[in-house]
């Protein structure tokens, strides 16, 4: 058990390790970001921080001494140099080595029985044709690492629509398109004695690959189909012995969940759970890391909606201040450029 004083490591310097480090510093801990970019949403509202790039091994390995244990809050931070400060880290980072590869990610959930969207991976123009061939058409084409909110992503209606793309310099993944009557959410936290908590599952709404609004209680298509998806995100905590919370993104489809993707970290569709829920996905996470008894994660209100505040949204976003249960939530960044996630608004209806 982490005393307190001690101080936690957070890799990575945007909003979500901007909401670890409040509540860290809440259970008496110092944080100390590690990020490559100056300009660090994280590091205003953390005791130290090291600007370096990933690849630094020194620098981060006077961060990591200097740290009683480490955790990220991006699923994009190279795992090759974490191999040097793995001793610090949780979750292991073969959760990142998981998650980072979409192709690794979605063999690795049928291998636990989960039904992910019909998938091929693609190395060339001429297997992009025989997937959509095989698959069917309309379907998508992601790049294999690195894509997120939308970005790295290729819609394809047609056959002919595949013929004339230019396909990107990266490896990549063919997944057909899904017909479903919802999106969801599994968030559950997982100790280090193996103890799994889940909140509750909202119903998630994309625009342009981004997410929208999160809602409580989700309609009733979705609530059928949570606890069998829960059922399969805790084999996925346990079979990556994962420390810490955890993000299952699902379909609610005819055929029952399908799984769509894994966050290894705390994620935007769980932000509602810091005015929502008894203890928040970011409490939890650092209770879980400084091996703390995990806090109780039900739903508090009779209804929640998170919205993100997207680009020029935030610029007016103090006027829902005057709403009765609107709770605001600026991250700090300085441009409101289009599709940047600038901040949330949750309402609750106790």
């Amino acid at each position: 058990m982490l005393a307190p004083g001690g101080t936690i490591g957070i890799l990575g310097g945007g909003q979500l390790g901007r909401m670890m480090a409040m509540p860290a510093a809440q259970l008496g801990y110092r944080v100390h970001i590690y990020a490559p970019e100056r300009d660090s949403v994280a590091a205003e509202v953390a005791a130290d921080f090291t600007c370096a790039d990933w690849a630094d091994q020194a620098a981060l390995a006077a961060f990591a001494a200097a740290c009683d244990v480490v955790t990220w809050e991006f699923e994009n931070v190279p795992v090759g140099p974490l191999a040097a400060i793995e001793s610090k880290l949780l979750p292991h980072p073969r959760a990142l080595e998981t998650a980072q590869d979409r192709l690794k990610e979605k063999r690795f959930v049928e291998s636990l029985g989960g039904s992910p969207a019909p998938f091929a991976p693609v190395d060339s123009h001429e297997e992009l044709l025989a997937a959509v061939e095989r698959i069917g058409a309309p379907g998508i084409l992601k790049t294999r690492r690195d894509g997120y909110d939308g970005k790295g992503q290729w819609r394809i209606a047609s056959l002919r629509e595949a013929e004339a793309l230019a396909m990107p310099h990266a490896a990549t993944i063919y997944e057909g398109f899904v017909r479903f009557h919802g999106e969801f959410s599994v968030i559950l936290v997982r100790s280090r004695a193996g103890e799994v908590r889940f909140w509750d599952s909202t119903a998630n709404v994309h625009l342009g690959g981004i997410l929208s609004t999160s809602t409580w209680p989700a309609p009733a298509e979705i609530a059928a189909q949570v606890e069998p998806a829960r059922a399969l995100a805790r084999q996925v905590a346990e079979a990556l012995d994962y420390v810490g919370v955890l993000t299952c993104e699902f379909f609610a489809t005819d055929a029952g969940p399908m799984f769509n993707e894994m966050a290894p970290r705390v994620h935007n569709s769980g932000h509602w759970t810091i005015e929502g829920a008894a203890t928040s996905q970011f409490e939890n996470h650092i209770r879980a890391i400084a091996d703390l008894p995990l806090g109780d994660t039900a739903t508090t209100a009779r209804h929640v909606e998170m919205r993100n505040l997207i680009g020029a949204d935030a610029l007016e976003a103090q006027a829902v201040l005057a709403e009765a249960g609107a709770h605001l939530h600026l991250y700090g960044k300085h441009e409101a450029r289009d599709g940047r996630k600038m901040g949330h608004v949750t309402r609750i209806t106790r």
